[in-house]
C-alpha cells in the first residue's frame, strides 16, 4: 500500500527528565541516575525523528517523507513526544525501556476535531545484552525499531480505513 501524499515529521519534543544527551539509568522504584562519563550522539527526541523519517521513507508508505528541517505542503503530519528513554535494572537484567507519544493528523481536514487520524503510545523494553554503554545503545536501537515498526503498521490501518 502506498499514499500519493507527503507526509511531515515533526521533530519529536521530550519530557524535561530525558531531554538531555546524557544518559540515564533507574535503580529503585523513585532513583533515576546520570552517568557521568557516556552520552548520546544526540538528545531522545532528535534520535526518535530521525529513525522514523528514515524508516518512514524507507517504507514506500507515503509518496514522500518530509522532515521537520525541510519546506514543503504536506497533507499529513506525524508528531509526538519521547516519554521514556533510559536504562532500567530489574530482577530479570538491565533493559532500555523507550517510550513514545505519537500523534497523526490529516491537515487538510477543516475541524480540528476530525484532523486526528490517531493518538497512540508505545512503550518498548528491550534486553541489555552486555552491561556497558555500547550494551544500551545496541538495545536502545532495537527498541526503536520495533517501536518504529508498530507506528509503520499503525499507519498502514488508518490510512487503509480511510
Amino acid at each position: 500500500m502506498s499514499v500519493n501524499e507527503p507526509v511531515r515529521v515533526e521533530r519529536f519534543s521530550t519530557v524535561q527528565t530525558y531531554s538531555t544527551p546524557a544518559m540515564i539509568y533507574k535503580e529503585g522504584p523513585n532513583l533515576r541516575n546520570v552517568d557521568p562519563y557516556n552520552r548520546w550522539r544526540t538528545k531522545p527526541g532528535e534520535m526518535a525523528t530521525e529513525n522514523l523519517v528514515r524508516d518512514l521513507r524507507n517504507s514506500g508508505l507515503f509518496r514522500a517523507v518530509i522532515s521537520y528541517s525541510d519546506s514543503g505542503e504536506t497533507r499529513y503530519l506525524l508528531e509526538g513526544q519521547v516519554d521514556e528513554f533510559l536504562e532500567v535494572s530489574e530482577k530479570d537484567g538491565r533493559k532500555a525501556v523507550l517510550s513514545l507519544n505519537v500523534t497523526f493528523l490529516d491537515l487538510k481536514k477543516r475541524e480540528s476535531s476530525e484532523r486526528m487520524i490517531f493518538q497512540r503510545d508505545y512503550r518498548v523494553a528491550e534486553p541489555c545484552v552486555q552491561k556497558t554503554p555500547a550494551g544500551l545503545a545496541q538495545a536502545m536501537s532495537r527498541a526503536m525499531g520495533e517501536i518504529s515498526r508498530q507506528i509503520l503498521l499503525d499507519l498502514q490501518r488508518a490510512l487503509k480505513s480511510r
